[in-house]
């Protein structure tokens, strides 16, 4: 993954169950008779293509609104919105109201989804914060002093150099410059508020290691495909240099 955002920021296939009859043979039943007669009474539920495009749109609908957390709606009032948004009738709550509300709805389910990986995380800060040598910001960020540098910490305005590797709290290394034996100069301003705050507390020369929280980190997106939303990040970072904002 491309540090970049650091720096700047099946369906299953569906089973179809098919019910099939033992027919036994008699001299009285003969097989083309009984498949006619299971032909003449299974009624299809589509009629015309419009049919078949309406059920499609209603399934692939709620396949994606699944896919992202939402377990179930109310229906009715779901089919509601939909003839009147056909029938051109006025909404029943604003577009910002609508906008809130699916906003709100998402993000509950995302929390609700992701309520594992929120605990781990906590768990893992809370236990952290007791190790010798951690400690705390008022934000909630840990840091660990693996060397101590010299000089002056840069501010938020400026540029920085530096080496870094990160993980998440199962090990898992997602983006390292060491690996790429090319260390990365960008603005603090522009990288996630774990680091904005973090490298601040840093001089030239020296090491830190962060423990950084979701809401410091990558938030409840993640990013996609390597880190989850709501993790927990650890980081090595090492300052090189720091450039002051001409």
């Amino acid at each position: 993954m491309q540090m970049k955002k650091i720096i700047i920021t099946t369906l299953l296939p569906l089973s179809v169950l098919v019910a099939s009859a033992q027919t036994k043979k008699t001299a009285t039943t003969k097989k083309p008779a009984t498949t006619t007669a299971v032909k003449r009474t299974t009624p299809s539920l589509f009629k015309s293509n419009l049919d078949s495009a309406s059920y499609a749109f209603g399934n692939a609908m709620a396949g994606s609104l699944k896919n992202n957390g939402l377990t179930a709606l109310n229906y009715q009032l779901f089919l509601k919105g939909i003839q009147d948004a056909f029938g051109d009738k006025k909404p029943l709550i604003s577009q910002e109201q609508s906008q809130s509300t699916i906003n709100n709805a998402f993000k509950a389910a995302s929390l609700k989804k992701a309520g594992p990986v929120i605990a781990e995380g906590k768990l893992f800060l809370d236990n952290n914060k007791k190790q010798a040598g951690v400690k705390v910001t008022a934000s909630g960020l840990q840091y660990l002093v693996l060397t101590k540098g010299e000089g002056v910490a840069p501010t938020a305005a400026d540029s920085v150099t530096v080496h870094y590797k990160g993980s998440l709290l199962n090990g898992q290394e997602f983006d390292s410059s060491y690996s790429r034996n090319e260390p990365i100069t960008f603005p603090l301003s522009g990288v996630i508020p774990g680091w904005t705050e973090g490298v601040q507390l840093m001089q030239p020369g020296s090491k830190f290691k962060f423990f950084i929280p979701y809401n410091l980190g990558y938030g409840e997106r993640g990013s996609p495909p390597v880190i989850p939303p709501y993790s927990t990040l650890v980081f090595e970072v090492e300052l090189l240099k720091v450039t002051p904002t001409k």
